[in-house]
Order: structure tokens, then C-alpha cells, then sequence
């Protein structure tokens, strides 16, 4: 009889699926399920979940799909930031689940912010106001808890004691847990507090060495460079890295598979290749606004140069390539020094834009060997929580895996090149400023 391997299960709440894996104590997958999920965006100033659907019941069911046959000892979670939804008091959802970039977030004092007073207006009558972590974690060990990263992306609302009442009362928001200790169990499983999805993703990444660039390619492109000291650029964000004395600089962009999917609906994802790598039109790729480096929510999408000689594949070759435009402009508002690109997320699996974000950058692309990044990272934190690792995060380098090694193609970097300043004047024409 085969002898029960122990996991940590990890859950990934994603914008367009709820992803989770089951992990053993060497990085290796021994379970894995995702559940997709509908994302309410009936104009570009609104982004929704069903929040009772998505973050409570798919959450609770793809952790039960790969807990099956497995000795758990820990399950993490993780989730996009920011969102809030409205909830009753046994923690179920009666508000749908506000996510990133929704127009009720513009505020002068901060995404959260916005979230909460429009939640508070919306629905005065609700027990409390939590974002996607807490009502999973709610949903499964009945504890509604953040940690200090996910906290941080709150601010003003969370200070240095916690929730500040002069913002908030501090009763209807989640537990705040400031270490790794287990927040609640599911049966015999620690269960840790949830955390930022891009957090959870850089742990398992690998790139950990000035001259790293990770991109993670999700329904959000983001784009971290890895660099010595704090160095800061008008429309990008500094954070600590996991290694000492290092930093990333860069941000998130609504240029991946938001967009990218839009133009294979459009184009009805053609299999075959372009015509010739100088033969592209260029996409301006922000159908709902754009984050970092803009920050214009009324940016909008176009294309650019189509001619009648151009087909289906063109179109589409010209959006991922526009899409490594949109991580080529980040490194150059950054500064930054670029050796190669870690790619991790969803987008992963899909080949030509790989070879594309390698084309449009004439950087090499090592692609995670594991596309659910965020959660196996996730899972790793889970063994924190279980005792099972020290709470030193830099150690999960050790679960970092690369699948494969895109090299750029010199005929189509050489194309890229000629057409990335053309692109730019573009991108800076519909949006009304240079950057």
C-alpha cells in the first residue's frame, strides 16, 4: 500500500479562476484543480466577483479537491489586492466582491479606502467588510484573518496599532495576524492568514539577483525588477525584497490576460503564424485603464497601423508583442538593469507569449516550471504556519523551478525594437502625456 504523502495545500483566489494546489516539502505538486469563475465588468469602470460563490464556496471546494488522499499538515491562501466585499455576521457575502481598478476605488485617499466608504454607503446594515482572504478563510476554519502584507495594502486604514479608528471601526474589519501563526485549523490542518497573491508568487519565482526581472503573467501583468538598495521612479512602486539589501521596482498592468483574451475573442485565437515579423500593427493594449506606470483608469485601447494586407494572426501576434511593450516600458521608466525575465502566473502555459515578451524585450525568458505560482507560494506559507519552516521568507527560493528557456528571436527583437518607439508615441498620444 502506498504511504500517504504529507502536504500543504495552497489556494490562489485569481480574477478569472480560484486555483490550489497541493504541495510536498520539496516544491513538487501532487494534487492540483482549478475552478474558473465569471468576473462582472459591464462597463470598464466596474470589476466584481460573486464574492459567496468565489471566495467562499469555489475556495472551499477546490481545497477539498486536493486535500483528497493527502495527509494535510498546513493550508495557506492568497488573493489579488485590493477588494472588500460586504458580509453577514457568519462571514457570508451579501454584497458583490470589489475588485482592483473598479471606479469606486478612485479616492484621494487610497483604493481601500474608496472600497469601504462605498460598501459602507451601500450596505450600513452589514456585520462587517472584509476582502477576499478573510472571507476564505472564514469559509474554512471559521477565522477571517489577513496578514501584515495584505494589512499594508490598506493604508491609510491600517497604522502602525492595527486598524485605525480614525478611518474605520476597527470591529468590521479582519483579525489582523502579524506573524505566521496558524489563524485557525480545518480539521487537524493549521490554516495561515491570508496574503497578497504577488507576494505569495515572488517566493517560488527565483528571482532573486539584481538583473532579474519577474514578470507574472495573470489577468494582471506585473512587473518586478530586482535591484540593489531603494531605487525610485515617478509611476512605479518600490517594495523589499525577500533577499537582504535588495528591492523591486515596477508594478501592476491591466495589458495581460484581460486584454490578451479580449483580442483572441476578437481575432478567434488563430493558430497560424504572421506574415512577416515587420509586418505588425501595434495595439495601445488598455481597455479599462491602465495601473503602473499611467495611472489613467480613462485610458482605452486602440489599434494602431492596420492596413488591408494584415490578417487575424497579425492582430493577434501584435497584442502579446505589446503586451512585453507594456513590461519593456516599465524597465525603461525604472531605469532598471535587465538580464533576464522570470515568468510565472497562468499565462505561463501559453507559448507565443512567451516567445513574444522575449521578442519585445531581448531578454531571455525562463518560464516557472509551475504556473500556479501564487499558490505554491501559498503552500509554503502554510508551512510556516505548521512549524514545518522557520518564518525566514527567503527560503522558499528552494521551491524555485524553471520549466524551459525562451531565447529571443533576432529577426523579430530587431522588428520589435524598430517598432517599440512608435509604439510609445502611441500609448502617450491616447493618453495625453509622455512618460
Amino acid at each position: 500500500m502506498a504511504e500517504t504523502v504529507e502536504v500543504t495545500v495552497g489556494i490562489d483566489i485569481g480574477t478569472t479562476s480560484v486555483k490550489a494546489v497541493a504541495v510536498d516539502a520539496d516544491g513538487g505538486v501532487q494534487a492540483r484543480t482549478r475552478i474558473p469563475h465569471a468576473v462582472n465588468a459591464p462597463s470598464p469602470a466596474v470589476l466584481e466577483h460573486d464574492a459567496a460563490a468565489v471566495w467562499n464556496t469555489s475556495v472551499v471546494e477546490a481545497c477539498d479537491a486536493v486535500s483528497s488522499g493527502h495527509a494535510v499538515v498546513g493550508i495557506g491562501l492568497a488573493a489579488m489586492v485590493p477588494s472588500l466585499a460586504a458580509v453577514d455576521a457568519g462571514g457570508a457575502p451579501i454584497s458583490p466582491g470589489i475588485l482592483y481598478g473598479d471606479h469606486r476605488g478612485h479616492h484621494p485617499d487610497g483604493e481601500f479606502v474608496g472600497f469601504l466608504r462605498s460598501l459602507e454607503q451601500a450596505v450600513p446594515e452589514a456585520y462587517a467588510y472584509w476582502p477576499a482572504q478573510a472571507v476564505a478563510g472564514n469559509a474554512l476554519c471559521g477565522a477571517a484573518a489577513i496578514d501584515a502584507i495584505t494589512a499594508m495594502t490598506c493604508l491609510p486604514v491600517f497604522g502602525a496599532d492595527g486598524w485605525d479608528p480614525q478611518w474605520c471601526d476597527p470591529a468590521k474589519l479582519p483579525q489582523l495576524s502579524m506573524d505566521q501563526s496558524p489563524v485557525g485549523h480545518r480539521g487537524d490542518a493549521p490554516v495561515s492568514a491570508g496574503t497578497v497573491d504577488a507576494l505569495a508568487e515572488q517566493l517560488v519565482a527565483g528571482a532573486d539577483s539584481p538583473g532579474d526581472v519577474l514578470v507574472i503573467c495573470g489577468t494582471t501583468l506585473i512587473t518586478w525588477a530586482v535591484a540593489e538598495g531603494w531605487p525610485e521612479a515617478e509611476g512605479l512602486w518600490t517594495i523589499p525584497h525577500l533577499q537582504a539589501g535588495l528591492s523591486a521596482i515596477g508594478g501592476p498592468s491591466n495589458a495581460g490576460g484581460l486584454f490578451l483574451e479580449r483580442v483572441r475573442a476578437i481575432t478567434g485565437d488563430p493558430a497560424d503564424e504572421p506574415s512577416h515579423p515587420d509586418r505588425l500593427p501595434l495595439w495601445v493594449p488598455y481597455i479599462r485603464g491602465e495601473r503602473t506606470p499611467r495611472h489613467d483608469p480613462e485610458l482605452r485601447a486602440a489599434l494602431v497601423g492596420l492596413d488591408v494586407g494584415h490578417g487575424p494572426a497579425d492582430v493577434l501576434a501584435a497584442a502579446y508583442e505589446a503586451a512585453g511593450f507594456v513590461v519593456r516600458h516599465h524597465l525603461d521608466v525604472a531605469g532598471a538593469t535587465a538580464e533576464r525575465i522570470v515568468a510565472a502566473g497562468g499565462g505561463t502555459h501559453v507559448d507565443r507569449w512567451m516567445q513574444a515578451l522575449a521578442d519585445a524585450t531581448n531578454l531571455p525568458v525562463d518560464v516557472a516550471a509551475v504556473p500556479e505560482g501564487a499558490a505554491r507560494g501559498a503552500a509554503w506559507l502554510a508551512r510556516i504556519s505548521a512549524g514545518l519552516e522557520s518564518g525566514d521568507l527567503a527560503e522558499a527560493r528552494r521551491w524555485a523551478r524553471t520549466g524551459r528557456r525562451v531565447e529571443p528571436r533576432p529577426d523579430w527583437a530587431e522588428a520589435a525594437n524598430r517598432r517599440y518607439p512608435q509604439w510609445r508615441s502611441a500609448c502617450d498620444t491616447r493618453s495625453g502625456a509622455a512618460q
